[in-house]
């Protein structure tokens, strides 16, 4: 995915400016800011679900609106923040829907695609849940149905925003685990929005700080992560240390 001369806007308020922006198989890249940067609004522009202001978007070279959605969904996959279950399916009809973009005329799920959406659910620890109505789950059980979708997609671009949301702690360190091995042993290539610096730097291979005046800052998380890079970012003043062979990120008080 590549993103050149960029602007994102919210009503007259420009969130992001310029941006030259290129993501290649098998990063894995951070996106960062405090509340109201545009990290959300530039994952939904970046995905196709919102128009651009200003700039291009382009997959493969080609750009996204120009893409035919099952076309498009094939080579990316979306994580929303938050989700409403209106209906009562359970959580394997939930993953198998994300097979939809592979089915061309057909109607039917094939048996690959049930034992794709068998082997997401055991992936994530919610094998047990196959029958369970999603809207009877926890936050937790519910997300982890929700990136399980994502792994039967099988796109090779994944937008994340905020995918540890709700989950415990076991849970937050093997989902990001499961992303650094996709990235890692596929290939795939993903963007996640993050808050935790902590959780993003143990897995990320690149970082993009939004500023949330619309400047921006892109490139490896060595070189971008920094206590003062994130410090400006973030509105408040980090410290880095070294812990146990990790970096680890502290406010200060």
């Amino acid at each position: 995915m590549q993103a050149r001369k960029l602007d994102v806007y919210v009503g007259k308020r420009c969130l992001v400016r310029d941006l030259e922006w290129q993501v290649q198989p098998g990063e894995c890249w951070c996106v960062i800011g405090r509340n109201g940067a545009g990290k959300s609004t530039l994952l939904r522009t970046l995905a196709g679900l919102r128009p651009i202001d200003v700039g291009q978007v382009s997959m493969h070279g080609k750009d996204v609106g120009a893409w035919p959605l099952a076309e498009l969904a094939r080579e990316r996959s979306f994580l929303a923040q938050g989700r409403v279950d209106a209906f009562a399916y359970t959580a394997i009809e939930t993953v198998l829907s994300a097979r939809h973009p592979y089915h061309d005329s057909r109607y039917w799920e094939s048996p690959e695609d049930i034992a794709l959406a068998h082997a997401a659910l055991q992936e994530l620890d919610v094998a047990d849940l196959a029958d369970r109505d999603v809207r009877s789950l926890s936050g937790g059980e519910r997300q982890r149905v929700a990136i399980a979708a994502l792994l039967a997609q099988d796109a090779g671009l994944m937008l994340l925003d905020e995918p540890a949301n709700a989950l415990d702690l076991a849970h937050q360190v093997s989902v990001m685990q499961l992303f650094a091995r996709l990235c890692r042993q596929q290939h795939k290539a993903v963007v996640m929005v993050s808050h935790d610096l902590n959780l993003a730097y143990s897995i990320a291979t690149h970082a993009l700080l939004l500023m949330g005046d619309g400047a921006w800052q892109a490139g490896t998380a060595a070189e971008v992560m920094t206590a003062n890079r994130l410090s400006l970012c973030l509105g408040h003043p980090i410290e880095m240390f070294r812990h146990g062979g990790q970096t680890v990120f502290l406010p200060q008080h």
